[in-house]
């Protein structure tokens, strides 16, 4: 599995709402509660398209 550098989880966000992702380290995903998104990270590259993501269930929306 490839780590994502830290420092890049710093300034990435939301595409879609410019707000907060979550490092999902077991899924390689990045996730924003507030788009109900989980944004999928390949070779240890995030990608950023709202097309890619995959939309969170109900209970992955509710999990703090």
């Amino acid at each position: 599995m490839t780590e994502i550098d830290p420092k890049l989880l710093e300034i990435l966000v939301c595409p879609v709402t410019k707000g907060p992702l979550v490092y999902d380290r077991e899924k390689q995903e990045l996730v924003s509660r507030l788009a109900g998104l989980a944004y999928p990270i390949r070779d240890g590259v995030p990608i950023m398209l709202a097309n890619e993501a995959r939309e969170l269930s109900e209970e992955e929306r509710l999990r703090k």
